[in-house]
């Protein structure tokens, strides 16, 4: 019989490659967890940009005439405040729209956050991000 209480070093080895082999398969799925995180934030703001939009067109039969690339925040075309895009990943000058005659596409720059930025269309389709 074994005097000794402990551990052997078969027994070690088997719970450090378990826990190895669990922490590999945990860490994409957290990395993966927090793209869907900051595409998500910006899908909601591109979204309610997006509504903001419809709502002036239905009032006034047509888009702002404003210049392209210009940030969402100081326009006057909608109702969004200062602050009410702004999120973890995202603030608020982080979405510009650039407008055409009967068109219009919003941006979310994203910069180092995602590998490209993310783009809605009038007809609420979202381009990028990945």
């Amino acid at each position: 019989m074994r005097l000794n209480s402990g551990f052997s070093i078969v027994e070690l080895t088997v719970v450090l490659l378990i826990s190895g082999a669990l922490a590999a398969v945990a860490v994409p799925i957290n990395s993966n967890s927090e793209t869907k995180a900051k595409m998500s934030e910006a899908d909601v703001a591109l979204r309610t940009i997006r509504t903001q939009l419809r709502i002036y067109f239905n009032e006034n039969g047509a888009f702002p005439s404003t210049e392209s690339s210009k940030y969402v925040i100081g326009a006057s075309w909608h109702e969004i405040k200062s602050g009410e895009l702004t999120g973890k990943y995202f603030n608020d000058y982080s979405y510009v729209i650039e407008f055409t005659e009967d068109n219009y596409l919003i941006t979310c720059v994203t910069g180092d956050i995602l590998p490209s930025n993310l783009t809605m269309n009038a007809s609420g389709k979202l381009m990028g991000g990945l």
